[in-house]
């Protein structure tokens, strides 16, 4: 991995617009909030939360899917929302999407070959009809499916072939960076690992760095080399995976990492039982904006919880790049 970023988010913000017409509610949706973080060249940065979080229109954002409502996305140090058009089209061909839905990503109306080849075909990679079909057939066979499946449609694979599909069209461009939005959740579990397995093995080809985006936090943990914690559009917790796994220092990571089955007593957390529902990104509370529902607050209601947002920061005993945004972070759960 490089020392510098592949791609350098800083204090992004998304907000959207609810209830134009007569008759509805008004108001802002906060789906981003203020969010940094860097990807190296060759790295995968986990990210995760409930639903609701922000996690997919973070992604969305990132790629220009979405208009930022303000902050920074630098990609191989060039600022993407001053590039003219033609630069901000070239920059695209490097940076990739696997969407969550392989049936919904997939036009049902095209041959395979087409969806594959279109990444082909819109940064005109290919100066001839054989080569684009060697190209594609290639990208076919390194996801696992064969010539055969050029002429056919999406509604005659399977869940996970098609996902394979979505896979090869991501990678038709030889991107550099990856955004995989829970690019599982909807396969089967005997399905999810053959997925998970064959990510991992292009990043180690192609070293490609990915923004892997999802609510399993044991598939992030085998696939990630730092992890981020979204809530309510904000990042609570991030660091390397191996530190936040092994010590959690935000109340609402330790939730969630409690909340995964173990079958080996040794490896079971004290499960957390979160009160309520998260708030809405309408109306976040003031303050920490986990402080409604977080057990430490339940105990101890220190009035700076629920009026001084705790910004995101190294905490004591922490390790290199371990962040929280927590006014007891570092603290023994016990104590916190």
């Amino acid at each position: 991995m490089s020392d510098d970023p592949l791609l350098s988010v800083r204090d992004l913000v998304k907000h959207f617009r609810q209830g134009r017409g007569a008759g509805r509610g008004h108001g802002v949706v906060r789906a981003i909030d203020g969010v940094s973080f860097d990807i190296a060249a060759g790295e995968t940065l986990g990210l995760v939360g409930e639903s609701g979080s922000g996690k997919t229109t973070l992604g969305r954002t990132v790629l220009r899917l979405y208009e930022p409502t303000a902050g920074s996305i630098r990609f191989e140090g060039a600022e993407l929302g001053s590039l003219p058009s033609r630069r901000l089209r070239e920059a695209r061909r490097h940076m990739q999407m696997i969407f969550q839905d392989p049936v919904g990503s997939l036009n049902p109306r095209m041959r395979i070959e087409d969806i594959v080849a279109e990444p082909l075909d819109v940064h005109g990679l290919c100066s001839s009809r054989t080569e684009r079909r060697k190209r594609v057939t290639t990208l076919l066979a390194r996801v696992g499916l064969g010539a055969d499946a050029l002429a056919r449609r999406p509604h005659e694979f399977s869940g996970g072939q098609r996902q394979r599909i979505g896979i090869a069209r991501a990678l038709a461009s030889e991107p550099k960076l990856v955004v995989a939005d829970e690019p599982i959740s909807a396969l089967d579990v005997s399905i999810q690992a053959q997925i998970v397995n064959l990510l991992a093995d292009l990043q180690a080809e192609r070293r490609l760095a990915f923004l892997f985006i999802s609510h399993d936090l044991r598939v992030v943990r085998h696939l990630s080399h730092r992890v981020a914690v979204m809530y309510l559009g904000t990042v609570v917790e991030t660091g390397p995976a191996a530190a936040l796994y092994a010590a959690p220092a935000h109340p609402y990571t330790r939730a969630l990492l409690g909340a995964i089955p173990e079958l080996d007593p040794a490896r079971r957390r004290l499960r957390v039982i979160l009160e309520g529902d998260p708030p809405s990104p309408l109306a976040p509370p003031p303050g920490c904006r986990f402080h409604p529902r977080c057990p430490i607050y339940a105990r101890k209601r220190d009035p700076r919880c629920a009026t001084e947002p705790p910004a995101l920061a190294p905490f004591p005993g922490a390790t290199s790049g371990h962040l929280a945004a927590c006014h007891y972070a570092g603290a023994p759960p016990a104590d916190g």
